[in-house]
């Protein structure tokens, strides 16, 4: 398995956007599974780049939007032989841009992993497939109103 993003410690953020009742999701084709799912838009932390700035740009290459953070909502750890994330989520609001699918620079030449972006009905999360597992669970039982203080999901 050769990846930019197999074995090494990454360090991701992704943003939780709700919008008039449904969640901004990204579906993947990603080398860590082999069917394709859903996730909130995000990406790895380069070096010297805050959390929120890296968000920030994450959204605007996945998505086309510039968002505002507001704040920590969950933090999470992946591991699974040859990867291994620390992924923080944070709440998010959109400042402005026109929602489109985009593209990861960093695989550049290559396939891309991003199949397309949409906002998913909070309704519908149990018909797709959603990564991480927490996510749907939460936001479920939430119903769409998120939390206030951060929460590490084992």
């Amino acid at each position: 398995m050769n990846s930019p993003f197999s074995h090494k410690l990454r360090v991701r953020v992704n943003g939780i956007l709700i919008e008039s009742g449904a969640i901004l999701l990204a579906e993947l084709q990603s080398p860590t599974r082999p069917e394709p799912f859903w996730t909130p838009p995000g990406g790895g932390v380069d070096f010297g780049e805050t959390m929120i700035r890296a968000l920030q740009r994450e959204f605007a290459e996945e998505t086309g939007l510039q968002v505002g953070v507001d704040g920590l909502l969950y933090v999470s750890e992946y591991v699974k032989h040859p990867w291994h994330a620390v992924e923080m989520y944070f709440k998010v609001h959109r400042i402005s841009g026109e929602l489109h699918t985009g593209s990861d620079p960093e695989l550049d030449g290559g396939e891309q992993m991003i199949r397309q972006v949409r906002f998913v009905p909070l309704g519908e999360l149990d018909t797709i497939t959603l990564v991480p597992d927490f996510l749907s669970a939460k936001l479920l039982s939430l119903k769409g109103v998120l939390p206030d203080t951060p929460e590490w999901i084992h």
